[in-house]
């Protein structure tokens, strides 16, 4: 396949351009792993490891998805250490900073494996054919889609059915808000060059999450009476939202704590099995703080605030709602994948 020219990488020494708003590459390696190998990746139990770090936004959506559908014994999972340096993640968590199934230091050269040359950000999340070493895509918008429509003979008994195809046009359309207002758009307001361009990502991004806050007031899930890829996609920016965006992105408004329908929305979803076990907060921190020296040059690591909060009741099973329709909960984490309990 070809590689379209970079417009500029994830994964670079500045990230933020003076004068300029940011713009997020949004060009990823396409390829797909179906029933039908139209790519030719067919979907396989223990042939493809997902690399996906834990400080990572993009990366955590397919983490949730993974643990929700039960893939974990078909789909292995690589955790990387929570920051990088200009060139790749790195996993510094392993015995010997090795992927012990990859056998590799760098995620980087999973894609290297593949495309000598690649000129684009070393992204999570990743999918690594694991038999040849190659990285058949870091398409994370349609990993976890294709997990929820692909991978459904190898889906764990009672899982949900997180993008049902009644509610699809919805879903999209909702999810494509949320990722250009707030999922992006709290980058836009981080990384921005200029005033001008900061101040429109915020009230942007402000404007959204208020009519986040109008819609959740009567309604348990973002589209439907069940959770879906609307509320992980959501999930995912929220979860960080005080830890790192309301400080180190400028975006102070407030705090989400002080957003009533939204704080206990996304504790709701912090609560059910999936989502909030698989949220690392130390490595949230650390990687956004120490990886973004133009932003936070002393590299200092804030100690707040305090996570206690999300284990407070959310009140919201009075909205009625299923979170997992007719399904069930996943089980417990796999040992090797738990995070640690606040």
């Amino acid at each position: 396949m070809t590689i379209p020219e970079p417009e500029g990488a994830d994964l670079k020494p500045s990230y933020i351009e003076a004068g300029q708003p940011f713009n997020r590459d949004t060009h990823y390696i396409e390829d797909r792993l179906t029933r039908d190998a139209r790519d030719g990746w067919p979907v396989e139990p223990g042939r493809y490891r997902l690399v996906a770090a834990r400080a990572c936004p993009w990366a955590n959506r397919t983490a949730i998805v993974r643990r929700l559908l039960g893939l974990e014994g078909v789909i292995s999972l690589g955790l990387p250490g929570p920051t990088h340096d200009k060139n790749s993640w790195t996993f510094d968590l392993d015995p010997g900073a090795v992927d012990p199934v990859l056998g590799i230091e760098r995620l980087q050269q999973a894609y290297f494996a593949r495309f000598p040359d690649y000129p684009r950000g070393i992204t999570v999340p990743a999918i690594v054919d694991v038999p040849s070493g190659r990285v058949v895509t870091n398409n994370y918008p349609q990993i976890t889609i294709d997990f929820e429509t692909e991978w459904v003979e190898y889906h764990r008994a009672g899982a949900p059915d997180l993008y049902p195809v009644a509610l699809r046009a919805e879903i999209d359309e909702v999810a494509e808000l949320i990722f250009h207002d707030v999922n992006n758009g709290v980058y836009k307001c981080g990384f921005a060059g200029s005033q001008k361009s900061y101040e429109r990502a915020y009230d942007t991004l402000f404007a959204r999450l208020d009519w986040l806050e109008e819609r959740l007031a009567t309604r348990r899930f973002l589209v439907g009476d069940t959770i879906t890829e609307a509320d992980i996609r959501l999930f995912t920016t929220l979860a960080r939202f005080d830890a790192v965006y309301h400080g180190h992105f400028k975006c102070n408004r407030n705090k989400l704590t002080e957003m009533p329908v939204l704080w206990a929305y996304a504790r709701d979803l912090f609560q059910t099995p999936g989502f909030g076990d698989t949220i690392d907060f130390e490595q949230i921190k650390r990687h956004y703080y120490v990886t973004h020296s133009d932003i936070n040059p002393s590299g200092i690591v804030p100690k707040g605030p305090d996570a206690r909060g999300w284990l407070e009741p959310s009140g919201r099973e009075a909205l009625g709602g299923r979170p997992f329709g007719d399904g069930t909960p996943p089980g417990p984490p796999l040992p090797a994948e738990r995070v640690p309990s606040l």
